[in-house]
């Protein structure tokens, strides 16, 4: 048997290590799936049911769709609905654009001062954009932004341009250099140049959006604060609507969560293949 032919046998440790990540995987998924799936079932039980058992599985008799009614017809879902779309997808398209080609500037062109911006930009990461909460909301008077969409999409911006050009700047910088020149003797300027290397770095693009797009729409404390109003509230704030003082519809809070899950869960689909490529890039030759 030559040596290209020989497999080296995988004993019971092996298996029995596989065995246990899988395991502890498994068990993972689970404690994070049961909040979730316990929202989505509780969402298709009358009230009385929620509280009498909340963990069983709706039936003929627990069944009610009285939550998603009231949501569909009570409340300006659609209006919410539509808010939180304009700014997850403005935010991100944004996002994308000015950090994929800061990343380039600073992967491509060696100028002074290259090494002090990445590390100012890296500066974002470390600190938490709520801590300028109410200096934020004072530029937002100024700039009379107040309960609009474009105040969200600006503060998510630029909460989300730290990370992303941290990302895109590791991958930007595994180009290989000969494509460039060879671009460039070709005759192509310098933005035919990024548009080049652009779907070259696709995985980490997806990777970027991915890790925005999640916390931009899940998000209840810059909606709270900047635009609370009937018009430009999201789909999480809306939520809000179902809770009272004294009284709380559960039935339909519940309902509008499920709603709100549908498209954040579509769009993580959507990017999961280029999160798993940009995550495991570079783990093997």
């Amino acid at each position: 048997m030559t040596a290209s032919h020989y497999r080296p046998r995988k004993g019971l440790g092996h298996w029995g290590q596989v065995l246990g990540t899988h395991a502890a995987l498994l068990i993972y998924t689970a404690f994070a799936l049961f909040p979730v799936l316990l929202v989505v079932l509780n969402s298709f039980k009358s009230r009385r049911a929620i509280f009498r058992s909340p963990y069983a599985l709706p039936n003929r008799e627990t069944w009610d769709l009285i939550g998603y009614q009231k949501v569909l017809d009570g409340a300006n879902f659609g209006l919410y609905f539509r808010n939180s779309l304009i700014v997850t997808v403005g935010a991100l398209l944004i996002i994308l654009l000015v950090s994929s080609m800061a990343s380039h500037a600073l992967a491509a062109y060696n100028f002074r001062g290259n090494t002090l911006m990445g590390l100012y930009l890296a500066i974002g990461i470390m600190i938490p954009i709520r801590l300028g909460t109410v200096s934020i909301l004072r530029l937002t008077v100024a700039l009379n932004l107040v309960d609009t969409l474009w105040a969200l999409i600006l503060v998510y911006v630029a909460q989300g341009i730290p990370l992303a050009v941290f990302i895109l700047t590791q991958f930007m910088r595994q180009v290989p250099g000969d494509l460039k020149d060879a671009a460039r003797i070709d005759g192509a300027s310098e933005y035919r140049i990024y548009t080049l290397v652009l779907p070259l770095v696709r995985p980490a693009l997806g990777t970027v959006a991915v890790f925005n797009m999640i916390p931009i729409w899940n998000d209840l404390w810059f909606p709270l604060v900047l635009a609370s109003s009937e018009k430009s509230k999201t789909v999480i704030l809306g939520a809000q609507v179902f809770l009272g003082q004294y009284v709380n519809d559960w039935n339909a809070v519940l309902a509008s969560l499920t709603l709100a899950m549908i498209p954040i869960i579509a769009l993580y689909i959507i990017f999961s293949r280029q999160l798993i490529r940009g995550l495991t890039s570079g783990a093997v030759k």
